[in-house]
């Protein structure tokens, strides 16, 4: 019999760790049918791939996204597939749209994911048709997706769905025992339907849209543990996952997810969870090395499966002014993001009183970790209508006009009209060699590209691209931190299984999901600033990643839909290559040996 599409000659990684061989993959059907050291037939093979000296690998699973608005414009989200990403979960940080009205789902997502609300209302007031999970799955399937699409079912968008935005988001309301019993029930529909768990949000950094309640957190933080306990009840029932983030004004409040994923205490299973973020924080040097003993020791104690996400890449951000959710830990920087209208916001970033107040807040030092580490001489000028500022940094201004940082930061913004002033800073993973180690780290897992959100504040789309470099490099200059095949299964395999996916494994047999990369273009092409429009977003200039020499080609299900930069005809539009991956499917086993 004949293949569809033959993948001659490369270096085969089947994304369970174990060392790679060379091999022809063929694959038919959508499934690899045979993996053979010897040529096989090309005969009648429409599509054979020459991979002599590149890597095979199976599709990369990239397990944070938020592109539950974009998938309803773009279906073929280019931006993840051209970097050999073949599977995308939706549903993150609470945050879905399931269950929501547009408004709704539109105010609890644009704010906290930096995405233009007038596009994500757009795309769902027009787009959206379901009103339960089984119909927003097949509405999802039915799309001409590009890559697989996973999801899980967000915690604010079930509270918001049974309390109203209103009450979810009052502090003190608490959920009747039936209203409770009826958010149970709609999650345990969502699993039903084939949502892969719940997805939650402890901090109360992210904020509401929109004009009804403005400002407000989202409500999944103003859940008791009483509820949650009830929510992660049918989670553990069903042996689905939780994925949320600690609120970090209460640290101490992290163990609860511990004492919840345990399968002590009379229980017959744990919960795996998947928590945010594990991060070499400038904030908070020691706090990675913290997060990693203490998971371990805890998953050990308790019998717990708990693990902290991790960006193996430099978590570098940028700003237009004050639009970077870092600000949002201060009442004065809400206080500014809450003003849509630029003239009010520069009126009060030019308020000697609002100032005052920010810089009573800016100087005081929180206990535990923060998000940004507030250091102004770390933060450097990348666009300014005022050339002669590019490349100083808010706190050399500060040194050569005698003032405060914060001033200095805030009068360049009014003096410069604040979205005209871009700056860049690092704020996490900037060490190598803890970047190294945490990559290492049995307690964090991969993933946490926050791909589809904050257009304009950064962009780690091609992650595990970066990663592999990082890798590659390291074996060439003789200080290897991590074998090549152990970082593919991480970038693969293990997160398909905690997070109850079937994928990440290419073996015969297994769904003919892969990337074909040449490691020698594997440079700093990955590393580079790149931007482009979006269209579907009215024109908006968002940062991307363009490294398409490393990517031969990107493979979903059998159909070889990106390679030599281009897409195919026709791809996210007329050619569906992805689909829904509900869990509970079949999943051989692909624990790394």
């Amino acid at each position: 019999m004949s293949y569809d599409v033959i993948v001659r000659n490369g270096l085969w990684f089947d994304g369970t760790g174990r060392p790679p061989q060379v091999r022809t993959l063929g694959i038919r059907d959508g499934v690899v049918a045979t993996v053979s050291a010897k040529p096989l037939d090309e005969t009648g093979c429409p599509e054979v791939i020459d991979a002599g000296g590149k890597w095979v690998v199976p599709g990369f699973i990239d397990v944070h996204t938020h592109y539950d608005a974009e998938v309803l414009l773009d279906p073929g989200l280019r931006e993840s597939v051209r970097h050999g990403v073949t599977t995308v979960l939706l549903g993150m940080c609470s945050l879905s749209t399931v269950y929501s009205d547009a408004e709704d789902a539109a105010d609890l997502f644009s704010r906290v994911e930096a995405v233009p609300r007038q596009f994500v209302l757009g795309a769902l007031e027009s787009r959206k048709t379901w009103s339960n999970p089984a119909e927003y799955v097949a509405a999802i399937d039915a799309l001409p997706l590009g890559p697989n699409i996973a999801s899980l079912l967000g915690h604010s968008d079930l509270r918001a769905s049974v309390l109203g935005l209103d009450r979810a988001t009052t502090r003190g309301v608490v959920p009747t025992d039936d209203e409770l019993e009826t958010m149970a029930d709609r999650l345990d529909a969502a699993l039903d339907a084939g949502m892969l768990g719940m997805s939650g949000m402890d901090a109360a950094i992210d904020k509401l849209d929109g004009d009804r309640f403005r400002s407000r957190a989202l409500p999944s933080t103003f859940a008791t543990w009483r509820e949650r306990r009830r929510l992660i009840k049918v989670l553990r029932k069903r042996g689905r996952i939780l994925q949320s983030a600690p609120n970090v004004a209460k640290a101490q409040e992290a163990l609860n997810f511990f004492l919840e994923s345990s399968s002590l205490f009379g229980r017959r299973r744990g919960v795996r969870m998947s928590l945010l973020v594990s991060a070499d924080a400038k904030s908070s040097p020691g706090a990675a090395r913290v997060i990693g003993m203490g998971t371990r020791l805890l998953n050990k104690t308790l019998d717990a499966k708990v693990r902290f996400q991790h960006l193996p890449v430099p978590f570098e951000l940028y700003s237009d002014g004050i639009d970077l959710p870092v600000f949002e830990e201060f009442g004065a920087g809400t206080a500014a993001l809450h003003l849509r209208d630029q003239l009010e916001r520069n009126k009060l970033l030019a308020d000697p009183e609002y100032r005052r107040r920010f810089r009573r807040s800016f100087d005081r030092r929180k206990l535990g970790p923060t998000l940004w580490h507030r250091d102004f001489h770390d933060a450097t000028i990348v666009e300014c209508p005022d050339e002669s500022l590019i490349g100083k940094t808010f706190g050399r201004i500060a040194d050569e006009r005698g003032i405060h940082p914060l001033d200095a930061f805030l009068d360049v913004l009014v003096d410069n009209g604040e979205k005209n002033v871009r700056w860049t800073t690092i704020v996490a993973n900037h060490r190598p060699k803890v970047l190294d180690q945490l990559a290492n780290d049995p307690a964090v897992h991969m993933g946490f590209s926050d791909a589809g959100a904050h257009l304009r504040n950064m962009a780690f789309y091609n992650y595990p691209l970066r990663l592999l470099k990082r890798v590659r490099d390291a074996q060439l200059s003789g200080r290897p931190f991590l074998t090549t095949e152990r970082a593919v299964y991480r970038l693969t395999a293990e997160v398909a299984d905690w997070f109850g996916v079937d994928a990440g494994t290419l073996r015969e047999g297994d769904r003919a999901d892969f990337v074909v990369i040449d490691p020698n273009c594997l440079n700093s092409d990955v590393d580079a600033y790149h931007e482009e429009t979006v269209p579907f977003y009215g024109g908006l200039s968002r940062m991307v990643n363009r490294n398409d020499d490393a990517v031969v080609a990107t493979a979903v299900n059998g159909t070889v839909v990106f390679g030599k930069g281009e897409f195919r005809d026709g791809y996210g539009d007329t050619v569906k290559s992805g689909r829904y991956l509900r869990a509970g499917a079949d999943s051989r086993l692909k624990t790394a040996v």
